[in-house]
């Protein structure tokens, strides 16, 4: 199996499917993965705990990689989520990006970029153009 093709297995089994239990089978123990959570590194129990929240939050979720690179040991992808709240089923797409390196059949490096900026605004978590309000120097503020 190709390093892409090990990287799709892995969005379709954890992301897609919700196994969390397969995170294992695609990390080494030792693994360094980072870019999700902001200085932050995560491992396979960190990443088991983001599924669940995720899953909890969306409906089913389709991972797609319209772009993907391979270099030796690496391995690089656009990723574009297709998803709905759970609450209410509105439609939700996301982007990222992924970097990791392979060494057999697990990763042991991985380097994250994640549009959760958007992801919030469709969930409702964020307020709408909260990227542009925040470009023009104001704060978001939250009345409690």
């Amino acid at each position: 199996m190709t390093n892409a093709e090990m990287l799709r297995t892995w969005y379709s089994e954890v992301w897609e499917q919700g196994n969390t239990d397969a995170i294992e089978q695609f990390f080494t123990p030792d693994i360094t993965t980072e870019g999700l959570i902001p200085e932050m590194q995560m491992d396979g129990d960190d990443f088991r705990d983001l599924v669940t929240a995720f899953r909890h939050i969306l409906g089913e979720i389709t991972v797609e990689m319209p772009k993907i690179m391979e270099s030796g040991d690496w391995v690089s992808a656009f990723i574009h989520l297709k998803t709905f709240r759970a609450d209410n089923g509105a439609p939700v797409t996301a982007t990222g990006q992924v970097m990791a390196r392979f060494k057999g059949e697990q990763m042991v490096e991985a380097y994250n970029q994640f549009d959760f900026v958007s992801l919030f605004e469709q969930l409702g978590q964020f307020p709408q153009d909260t990227l542009p309000v925040c470009m023009t120097g104001q704060r978001l503020d939250w009345a409690g």
